[in-house]
């Protein structure tokens, strides 16, 4: 049998392994052709804490995060307490767990099917290095049809740098699980996927950047923006360029423009706290017109907060963190696999305004994994067409038409330009000039705002009077509210932007002609996006805000909730 979706929840302590088993899980899925999603969910401690592998297996690649559970198994429930809000049980759930363990009320309230099984007993009769978690993975891959030929050959290769032993022990209880006979069928989704890719946000955000040319990278690291940098490591040895840990986020941002100074297309990647003290270097940047790109998945704030949980809380930030009058790009993806495409045009688009690109990523798109057709790439966009070089003296911020002045690389002959955070003339030379400023502010400005961006602003569908308007990992949740009230007689269309800033305000008046009601949908508590969208816009709509901070994911059903108040239906 088999259904549209069906949803799995991993937990135990942090340490115990449920990640890699929903890790493997997945790979065995999308091997036979499967669609499914992974978010990674942990407790904010360096070490132990709470930990859970949240796997929604799907027939299409809409990926939301699941409202309830069809099967949880727990490796142990001492910290279930904290997953309560993300991981819901119904009477029609399965539960896996040990014989002798007393259930969560939460979860007694619920009512849902016990199965109990020794899974330590079992783990250590398979093998004396027998682990919990490998048993789990070769008992839940039976649930699901998958060969535990499969599961064993992934194990081997994950474990390919630990000893034998410990490859021979995950194999011995991989198999003593998928041979343990559970009283539970389950319905699953169809199989059956072509060509599909296995990669999360971050991995999809680093291939989309080293596709676009980017050689030099530097970073200091931080949840949940390490593992775009550990990813890009290795690619960026192999194509020749280099990645440099700093010793903080100042030193990365610096060291990022300089080598983008000396004409090598440069990156950083990191979180909230860290894009708060790079904000400085970064007008530098808009200021020297040196390009540069700065990808910053977002985490709850303010200060620490809750680094391993999702908040689109760094919007203000991204728009307005930089001193003085300093235009810049701000992009988000739309989804995990929108990052290849969305981070490599952000590149693109810094070399070619020469300028500053904020990509806003978050932990829910960052951390977690999905098996998704071949993501869009941005390699057609056309580069920048820079004036050519006159003989005579030098202008590196001569006033042009687009804007967009010729940059030299230090060394050229006779090209010689200062380039520092000082206000400047048309050569670079710092000036206090009200004139000079006003036309370096005006170049800096109109060379974003006269600038063709195309059709990939963002991402548009349907034509009814109601719109939802969102960006980033909002895009999902609302795309699936959208289908729910469809069903409920009320056509929905939804805009996901992909360009923040500068905001296409034409193009979005546009796309909202023929629309009476407006819903702007995101993650964080203050309706962020709502107030910058009212201080743009002249709205001819009632707009209406619908902000719920992290780190519970948006409920599409929540969403679609709203709209009915709003609509009155």
């Amino acid at each position: 049998m088999s259904t549209e979706q069906l949803s799995i929840a991993i937990t135990g302590a942090g340490g115990a392994g449920v990640i890699s088993c929903g890790e493997l899980l997945l790979q065995a899925w999308a091997r036979l052709g499967g669609r499914g999603l992974l978010r990674k969910a942990y407790g904010p401690q360096i070490r132990g804490g709470e930990s859970a592998a949240l796997l929604k297996l799907t027939e299409r690649e809409r990926y939301t995060a699941s409202s309830n559970y069809d099967v949880v198994l727990a490796l142990d429930w001492a910290n279930f307490s904290r997953f309560e809000e993300e991981i819901r049980l119904g009477s029609d759930t399965w539960v896996i767990c040990e014989p002798a363990d007393d259930l969560p009320d939460s979860v007694v309230a619920a009512g849902p099917n016990i199965l109990r099984v020794p899974l330590a007993e079992l783990a250590a009769a398979s093998h004396a290095d027998g682990r919990e978690n490998m048993l789990a993975l070769g008992l839940l891959g039976s649930l699901l049809g998958l060969p535990a030929a499969s599961l064993c050959e992934l194990s081997g290769q994950k474990l390919a740098r630990k000893p034998q032993s410990y490859r021979e022990a995950a194999t011995a209880c991989i198999e003593r699980g998928a041979n343990e006979k559970l009283d539970c069928q389950l319905q699953v989704p169809p199989l059956g996927g072509k060509d599909l890719w296995y990669l999360s946000g971050n991995q999809a955000a680093g291939l989309g950047a080293l596709e676009a040319g980017i050689r030099f990278v530097a970073a200091y690291p931080i949840t949940p923006a390490s593992d775009v940098l550990e990813w890009m490591a290795g690619g960026l040895e192999q194509l020749g360029g280099h990645l440099v840990q700093a010793e903080d986020e100042l030193a990365a941002i610096n060291m990022t423009i300089g080598a983008a100074f000396g004409g090598v297309p440069a990156f950083t990647a990191t979180s909230g706290p860290g894009l708060a003290l790079m904000t400085e270097s970064i007008g530098l940047a808009v200021a020297s017109e040196t390009p540069v790109t700065v990808f910053n998945v977002m985490r709850g704030g303010p200060s620490t907060g809750i680094p391993t949980k999702s908040e689109q809380s760094d919007l203000n930030i991204a728009l307005n963190g930089l001193h003085g009058d300093a235009p810049h790009l701000v992009l988000a993806p739309l989804d995990i696999a929108d990052c290849v495409f969305t981070t490599g045009w952000a590149v693109s688009l810094a070399q070619q305004l020469q300028t500053a690109a904020i990509v806003l990523s978050d932990q829910f798109i960052g951390q977690s994994t999905a098996v998704v057709s071949e993501p869009r790439r941005c390699e057609n966009i056309v580069p920048a067409i820079l004036p050519a070089l006159e003989e005579g003296d030098y202008l590196r911020y001569k006033l042009t038409t687009s804007g967009i002045s010729t940059m030299a690389s230090p060394g050229d002959v006779d090209r010689r330009f200062t380039a520092d955070g000082l206000e400047h003339n048309e050569k670079g030379t710092p000036s206090a000039k009200q004139s000079d400023h006003q036309s370096q502010l005006d170049k800096r400005a109109d060379k974003l705002a006269d600038f063709d961006f195309g059709e990939d602003w963002g991402c548009t569908s349907g034509s009814g009077s109601v719109a939802l308007l969102c960006f980033g990992s909002s895009s999902a949740p609302v795309a699936e509210a959208a289908a729910l009230l469809t069903g409920r007689g009320v056509d929905a269309r939804v805009i996901s932007l992909r360009l923040l800033a500068p905001l296409q305000v034409v193009a979005l008046t546009d796309t909202l002609a023929g629309c009476e009601q407006l819903i702007v949908v995101e993650q964080n508590h203050s309706g962020q996006l709502f107030h910058y969208l009212k201080g743009q816009m002249d709205f001819q709509q009632q707009v209406h805000s619908y902000a719920m901070a992290g780190p519970v994911p948006l409920n599409p059903q929540s969403i679609a909730q709203r709209v009915l108040e709003v609509t009155g239906k």
